[in-house]
């Protein structure tokens, strides 16, 4: 009798509360039940049950064992689920949320060729560039940019990024380039307000020093690919992730300012709730997502981005 069974026999012996109850429920003989909880005692070096012939009581050293058995059977149940569920095929409702300009450009695109992979998922995709909750929103991965202060939610890195510093060719010729941080602020700087945090606060750090400087500009907006287009059109600087910068630089429409500053973290993650942590839908989505950027023609320069 291999461990498992004989907790399992052992439960079933005491909810049934008597060795004749038992007996039928296993198809045996009480006399067989009998022998197989001697053996159990035998083996374990303790009495755990007192029995009669009409009804069975529990020793102290039988409800120790009865209790525990319990938590073991109903943890070794939980842990078959959960590895059968992660192997099955993803199947049911998904629902995600990204920010506004990264889920045009490449969420979207991407659950296109993921719902082609896995057609027996439904997908929801909602942007937004406010965080969301994701008991509280009903969501079940959401795409977030940089650091994580919610420690109770699991996240995966799908992409490095970093945010950067550009202008256009021609704004630099007009206005000259910035060789210290605090050389921004007598530049028109594009501000971006997003997420109630504190808008035109730059970080810039080198060498272990951090600066924040305060910038101004004429032109501030609360989306991400406007204010990209006012620096294309050589309105000023701005802080846009390399993700959004990355084709613009290659062409030489953009040029990056101040290039030996690092600027707050950016990397990618696909966050859900530890629930989820084994559901077939959201890995093979995370795993697609992660596989998609990886191969986009759009993003970083492998060089510059480490995977």
């Amino acid at each position: 009798m291999n461990v498992d069974s004989e907790l399992a026999f052992f439960c079933l012996l005491v909810k049934q509360g008597s060795l004749a109850a038992t007996a039928r429920e296993l198809n045996l003989t009480p006399p067989a039940v009998s022998r197989r909880l001697s053996q159990l005692e035998d083996r374990l070096g303790v009495r755990l049950l007192n029995r009669t012939t009409r009804r069975i009581n529990l020793t102290s050293e039988g409800e120790v064992y009865f209790q525990h058995a319990q938590r073991i059977l109903s943890d070794i149940e939980e842990l078959e689920r959960r590895v059968s569920s992660s192997r099955a095929a993803p199947k049911g409702l998904l629902r995600i949320n990204a920010p506004l300009g990264f889920g045009r450009s490449y969420i979207g695109p991407a659950i296109s060729t993921f719902s082609e992979r896995y057609p027996d998922v439904d997908v929801q995709l909602h942007l937004t560039d406010r965080p969301v909750s994701l008991p509280d929103e009903s969501i079940d991965v959401s795409i977030r940019f940089g650091e994580l202060p919610d420690s109770r939610l699991i996240a995966k890195r799908i992409a490095a990024n970093r945010r950067l510093l550009v202008a256009s060719p021609t704004y630099l010729r007009t206005a000259g380039e910035p060789t210290h941080p605090h050389d921004l602020t007598q530049h028109a700087c594009i501000v971006l307000r997003q997420n109630d945090a504190a808008y035109g606060n730059w970080r810039l750090s080198r060498g272990g020093n951090t600066e924040t400087i305060k910038v101004h500009g004429k032109l501030s907006t609360n989306d991400g690919e406007v204010a990209l287009n006012w620096g294309l059109d050589g309105r000023g600087i701005l802080m846009r992730a390399e993700w959004d910068v990355a084709k613009y630089l290659r062409s030489g429409r953009l040029v990056q300012v101040l290039p030996d500053y690092d600027t707050p973290p950016a990397d990618i993650h696909a966050v859900y709730p530890e629930r989820l942590n084994l559901s077939a839908k959201v890995a093979c989505f995370v795993e697609h997502l992660r596989d998609y950027l990886r191969q986009h023609a759009d993003g970083p320069s492998p060089g510059k981005s480490n995977w």
